[in-house]
């Protein structure tokens, strides 16, 4: 209830600072840090804010960027094996977009591809020279493999605007998401052009024990690797002494 009370007054807030200052756009999070721990089963963060005069909200949510590598399968001497493979350098690592109404009716193809709005209009750059149906063909099964994780989505008519003032959707992260910096921008759009924009940064990180071990294999990798050596000899011996006094 407090913290609910709070999101109120942040609400309220806003709608006060807009109205002196005349800004059509106004966006903040409940939360700007979410941690993982060894407990975590996935996280949701209110996306809130106010609008002045009329506009649809859209939302887009990116991940921290980071090389990705697509494989193809294909029979090999009668066996399935990675036949091929694109790296994409710069593929979002998460990507959700929300909207207040569906986006196919009313949003122009300029503005789409300009701010890429919607999985089809990504833009990633290929290591190395490819053909561009070769480009296509990879960037599609990176889509598709992002999806399958629950780090891609489109959710079309999730924001809900209030009084033509207020408007309020949840960002849902999986319990697999990925760490690093993200960015929720946030477009006020009036006859199909961007009347306004914000964007406000969410920081996602491991936090405890997951935390260290994560720090220690990133920045002491070998050490990382010896303890691991020992705890999986140390599990096996347990594990052999148990079956031995049987």
């Amino acid at each position: 209830m407090a913290r609910r009370f709070l999101l109120l007054l942040a609400v309220l807030s806003a709608i006060a600072v807009a109205a002196r200052a005349g800004e059509p756009l106004l966006a903040d999070l409940s939360e700007h840090l979410v941690k993982i721990d060894t407990g975590f089963t996935g996280a949701k963060v209110l996306l809130f804010g106010a609008i002045e005069g009329r506009g649809e909200v859209v939302v887009i949510i990116r991940g921290p960027r980071a090389p990705v590598t697509i494989r193809r399968k294909g029979r090999v001497a009668g066996v399935w094996a990675n036949r091929d493979g694109v790296t994409f350098e710069n593929a979002f690592s998460f990507y959700q977009v929300m909207a207040s109404i569906e986006l196919d009716e009313w949003l122009p193809l300029e503005v789409r591809e300009r701010h890429q709005i919607g999985v089809e209009y990504l833009k990633f750059k290929p290591r190395g020279e490819i053909s561009p149906a070769k480009e296509a063909d990879f960037h599609a099964a990176l889509v598709r493999s992002k999806q399958r994780l629950g780090h891609y989505g489109l959710l079309e008519g999730n924001v809900g605007v209030i009084g033509g003032r207020l408007f309020r959707t949840e960002v849902i992260f999986p319990a697999n998401v990925p760490t690093g910096i993200y960015t929720a921008e946030v477009l006020l759009l009036r006859d199909g052009k961007v009347a306004s924009a914000q964007r406000t940064p969410l920081y996602v990180s491991k936090s405890g024990l997951e935390a260290d071990i994560f720090r220690l294999a990133h920045e002491h990798p070998k050490f990382h690797g010896l303890i691991a050596i020992l705890i999986a000899v140390a599990a096996g011996v347990g594990a052999n002494a148990a079956f031995s006094r049987r």
